[in-house]
C-alpha cells in the first residue's frame, strides 16, 4: 500500500464535486485514501435519503474510506448556512483531537467555506505531516461577494483565519493564475503557491448522436447550462436576454436548457415568468454527472456566466473544463480568466459580464453560423482541453508532492 492521504472536504459523494474523481484516481495509483467529510446535504439543504446522524457515517466507495462527521444541514437561509459551516469545524476539532488515524499527508479540497480547512490544518500540526490546500474559492473575497457583508471587523476576522490557514499549509494549489497572485499578495511566499488547473472526469467527452429526450428537438437552437444555480452564476441575465431575443423575432427559435439545482432556481423561474419568456426555458432537475455529457452533446451550445463582481474575473469554474472536454461551442458572459480561456481556445464567444445586448448579439451570431463552423468550434474546444487540462498529466504532476 502506498502513502496514506487524508482528504478534508466538507462535501463528498454522493454530493457532486471533482474531489470524488481525484480520490478515485489516487486509489487507482496505489495510495490509501481516507476522506473526512460531512453528512451529505448539498445543495438542497437537508440530509440525503439514507444518510443521517446515525446512518451511514462510515462508507467505503471505490476503495476510498469515508468518515462522515456530524454537522447541521445547510437549510435554506443564511443562519442555517452559518451553522452548517460552524458545526463542521466544531466536530472536526474533536475528531482530530481524538482520532487515532495515521496519515502521511493532508489534502484539503477547499470550496466554500474556507473554515473546513481548519480540522485538516490542526490534524497536520498535531501529527507533524505535510498539509496541502487546494483553493477553489478565494476567501475572504468570496464572503464579501456572496453574502454582501462589508463589516470591517467581520471581514478582518475572516482574513486572519485565512492567513492562519495559509501559514500552516506546506503547499497551496489554485485553479487559476489570478488566485496565485491574490494569495501571494497576502504575504504567502510565491514558491509555496502553484496553479493546478481542474480537469474534467473522463466521461466528459463528445457523444455522437446524443439525443436526450428532455432536450426539445423541435428545430430550436438549444443552449445548455449545467451546474449550481446560485446568485454567483449571474443567471438573472438570461431572462433579459430572452426578452430582447423575443422582441427581435427569435422567441420561437431558441431554447435555454437549465440543468441543475440551487438556492436561486425558484427565484430565477419567477423572474422568467415575470418577463413572459417561460416558453424559451426548459428546466431539468439535477442529473448524475455521467449523464451530463449526453445532455451537453444534445445541444448546440453551452452557456457560462457570472455575477458582475471582480472576484469572478479571477475564477475558472469547473463547468468550463467540462464544456471544453465535451467539444461544444461556448457562449459566455464573463471576464478575466474565463474570457481569456474561451478567446484563446477559439471555442466560442465571450462578452463582458452582465451586458445583455452583447450577449444577444453573440447568441444570434453563433446561431447563424453553419453547422460546419460550429463543429469546428467544438473541435477547437476539445483540442484545447486535451492540450491544457489532460487528467493524467495533472495527476502525475501532483504525484511529486506525495513522494
Amino acid at each position: 500500500m502506498g502513502k496514506h492521504i487524508l482528504v478534508i472536504s466538507q462535501y463528498f459523494y454522493p454530493e457532486q464535486f471533482r474531489i470524488n474523481d481525484i480520490c478515485t484516481e489516487w486509489v487507482k495509483k496505489g495510495y490509501k485514501v481516507t476522506v473526512l467529510t460531512g453528512i451529505p446535504n448539498y445543495p438542497h439543504g437537508k440530509f440525503y435519503k439514507g444518510y443521517g446522524l446515525r446512518k451511514k457515517r462510515r462508507e467505503k466507495i471505490n476503495g476510498i474510506d469515508i468518515l462522515r462527521i456530524p454537522l447541521i444541514p445547510r437549510g435554506n437561509n443564511s443562519i442555517m448556512l452559518a451553522l452548517n459551516y460552524f458545526s463542521f469545524v466544531v466536530t472536526g476539532f474533536f475528531w482530530q483531537l481524538l482520532s487515532k488515524l495515521k496519515a502521511d499527508y493532508v489534502f484539503i479540497f477547499e470550496v466554500s467555506p474556507m473554515t473546513q480547512a481548519l480540522p485538516g490544518v490542526w490534524y497536520a500540526k498535531k501529527n507533524k505531516i505535510p498539509c496541502y490546500l487546494y483553493v477553489q474559492d478565494l476567501w475572504p473575497e468570496n464572503v464579501e461577494v456572496v453574502t454582501g457583508i462589508k463589516n470591517n471587523y467581520i471581514i478582518g476576522s475572516i482574513g486572519k483565519m485565512v492567513d492562519y490557514i495559509y501559514k500552516n499549509c506546506d503547499k497551496i494549489f489554485t485553479t487559476s493564475e489570478s488566485f496565485v497572485k491574490a494569495i501571494v499578495k497576502r504575504g504567502v511566499n510565491e514558491a509555496r503557491v502553484e496553479n493546478w488547473p481542474q480537469y474534467a472526469e473522463s466521461f466528459y467527452e463528445p457523444i455522437k448522436e446524443a439525443n436526450k429526450t428532455e432536450i426539445p428537438h423541435d428545430g430550436r437552437f438549444n443552449i445548455v447550462f449545467t451546474g449550481n444555480i446560485g446568485q454567483a452564476q449571474g443567471l438573472d441575465l438570461l431572462p433579459r436576454v430572452a426578452s430582447i431575443l423575443k422582441s427581435e423575432g427569435y422567441g420561437n427559435m431558441i431554447c435555454f436548457n437549465i440543468i441543475g439545482d440551487g438556492r436561486f432556481r425558484e427565484t430565477l423561474k419567477e423572474i422568467i415568468y415575470q418577463n413572459k419568456v417561460d416558453d424559451m426555458f426548459n428546466f431539468i432537475d439535477r442529473q448524475p454527472p455521467e449523464e451530463i455529457p449526453y445532455y451537453i452533446s444534445s445541444c448546440d451550445a453551452a452557456f457560462l456566466s457570472f455575477a458582475n463582481k471582480e472576484l469572478f474575473n479571477m475564477t475558472i469554474p469547473a463547468k468550463l473544463q467540462s464544456y471544453l472536454a465535451c467539444g461544444i461551442p461556448i457562449v459566455a458572459s464573463a471576464g478575466g480568466e474565463s474570457k481569456k480561456l474561451i478567446n484563446t481556445s477559439q471555442a466560442g464567444f465571450c462578452t463582458e459580464t452582465g451586458n445583455e445586448n452583447k450577449l444577444v448579439n453573440s447568441i444570434v451570431k453563433l446561431m447563424h453560423l453553419t453547422e460546419n463552423e460550429r463543429n469546428l468550434m467544438g473541435e477547437r474546444a476539445r483540442l484545447y482541453y486535451e492540450e491544457n487540462f489532460d487528467k493524467d498529466y495533472l495527476l502525475n504532476k501532483m504525484d511529486k508532492f506525495f513522494q
